[in-house]
């Protein structure tokens, strides 16, 4: 499917893709304090339940008028509930019980690289030169970032069993991405979205039974209900629908690049909500991550 950047709506894309991760890197906020309250799995499964609750009363008529596209769409609507909501959804939950911030950081920015990689061998997307020094630079800032400026942090990085859980959500956003726009439906944005957090949640179910069985239970209390609606609506509703709506303008590949953005607002909310310190290297990760979204943005005629 092509971008759909024109010269008319050449600037809404582009605010689209760096207002998007705002919400995407809320997620980063349930990560650190939410699984202080509810067990990771729960969470995610909980969290998408929710979402599908919320939005199942607004598009419930068009889902029963279209039944017969839902039969047809049932696999590929499953496949990205799967990868979008189930394992980007329980993966990073569970990674951050064993590794690191700075692991998962440097490791879910392989995403977008995923990403293009996908895109180019299976669905013949085209890439320039312009699009892979943005990519170089972005991968850069990250870096920067994350080892704090001191390159010997990542000749000493180590890896945890946590990291292939993080891995793993890696490579699901990258399969979720490339079929969310390469898979046609019939179905408006919203309705669509719907039917994927409720195969989300249908795919975390049995998993959650375990988890409840043989791991951790899940207190039903106000922590339990003020996380679960957090991660519903911000990192949930709006930052999936906006990355959508993204991804509808300026193709999988260029919408990937919102992870690296995704990280530059991680360490904002790092500075505001848990009092960490704003440095020189945050400084010049960020300008290595804005410069490279900025060459990335050229479309590929």
């Amino acid at each position: 499917m092509k971008p759909l950047v024109t010269k008319k709506n050449n600037f809404y894309p582009y605010l689209l893709l760096f207002i998007q991760p705002i919400f995407m890197a809320s997620n980063i906020i349930v990560a650190r304090g939410g699984v202080e309250y509810v067990p990771p799995v729960s969470l995610a499964f909980w969290r998408w339940l929710t979402v599908f609750f919320i939005l199942m009363p607004f598009f419930f008529n068009e889902i029963i008028e279209k039944k017969r596209q839902f039969k047809s769409e049932f696999f590929k609507l499953f496949i990205l509930g799967l990868t979008g909501c189930g394992i980007c959804g329980a993966f990073p939950f569970i990674a951050g019980m064993s590794t690191t911030m700075a692991n998962m950081g440097i490791i879910y920015t392989s995403s977008p690289i995923f990403i293009i990689a996908i895109s180019v061998l299976f669905f013949n997307d085209r890439i320039n030169l312009s699009r892979v020094i943005g990519l170089i630079l972005c991968l850069s800032g990250v870096l920067v970032i994350i080892c704090k400026g001191d390159l010997t942090y990542l000749i000493n990085f180590k890896f945890t069993s946590g990291d292939l859980w993080i891995l793993g959500a890696a490579v699901g956003w990258a399969v979720y991405s490339i079929f969310l726009i390469n898979w046609r439906s019939e179905f408006s944005l919203m309705a669509r979205f719907t039917l994927i957090a409720f195969f989300g949640a249908i795919s975390l179910f049995p998993f959650y039974l375990i988890e409840e069985s043989f791991f951790f239970n899940t207190v039903f209390n106000n922590n339990f209900l003020f996380w679960v609606l957090f991660a519903a609506i911000s990192p949930g509703i709006i930052a999936f629908t906006l990355y959508t709506k993204v991804q509808k303008y300026v193709g999988a590949s260029l919408a990937g690049f919102t992870l690296y953005i995704f990280s530059i607002y991680s360490a904002i909310y790092g500075i505001i909500l848990f009092e960490e310190s704003l440095l020189n290297f945050h400084y010049f990760g960020a300008i290595l991550v804005f410069s490279g979204v900025y060459l990335a943005r050229k479309i590929v005629k």
